[in-house]
């Protein structure tokens, strides 16, 4: 199980805010360079929100964009694996903290290429209905990596404002 019934509809909820899910915006040139250095002609946007990543990435060649995020109605089937990037930009931060293992490992089936996963390590600015901060894991980066060490190659780790970013491979 990737996500409960009650956070699946917790997040249909936030995602009516306009301002949930914009994250991505502020990576898509980040995004971008990746898929057009490597020749990415395929990218699952893992947690995609409003689909913000696919409009705001300016790729110079076509690519396929599979768009996937459980809290989103007509986005809530999991992928197919893919050889090309998988996108996964301020997301596991809001994973419910009993399924993250699950969370990682289904991205670790999904990446057969390259992953793009920031992480936020802080408190969000949105709360659940019940209060509780729409960021359910706040933790540093010591306490993430080894989580992503166990199921990729790590070839770059950036630290940024609020958080981290990596991009990963499969382990050969």
């Amino acid at each position: 199980m990737l996500i409960s019934e009650a956070y699946k509809e917790e997040q249909r909820i936030l995602h009516q805010n306009p301002n949930y899910g914009v994250a991505s915006v502020e990576f898509a040139p980040l995004v971008t360079n990746i898929i057009n250095q490597s020749g990415i002609t395929e990218m699952i946007d893992y947690g995609a929100g409003k689909g913000r990543l696919a409009e705001s990435i300016k790729p110079n060649h076509e690519v396929l964009i599979c768009q996937y995020d459980p809290g989103v109605e007509d986005l809530d089937e999991p992928p197919e694996p893919s050889n090309g990037l998988v996108a996964c930009i301020d997301v596991l931060e809001h994973i419910e903290p009993d399924l993250l293992d699950n969370v990682l490992d289904d991205l670790k089936r999904v990446t057969l290429g390259l992953g793009f996963f920031s992480i936020h390590t802080g408190p969000a600015v949105k709360v659940l209905s019940d209060g509780r901060n729409a960021h359910l894991i706040q933790e540093n980066y010591m306490w993430w990596l080894p989580k992503l060490w166990q199921r990729f190659d790590i070839i770059n780790y950036s630290q940024t404002k609020h958080g981290f970013h990596v991009l990963v491979r499969k382990w050969p």
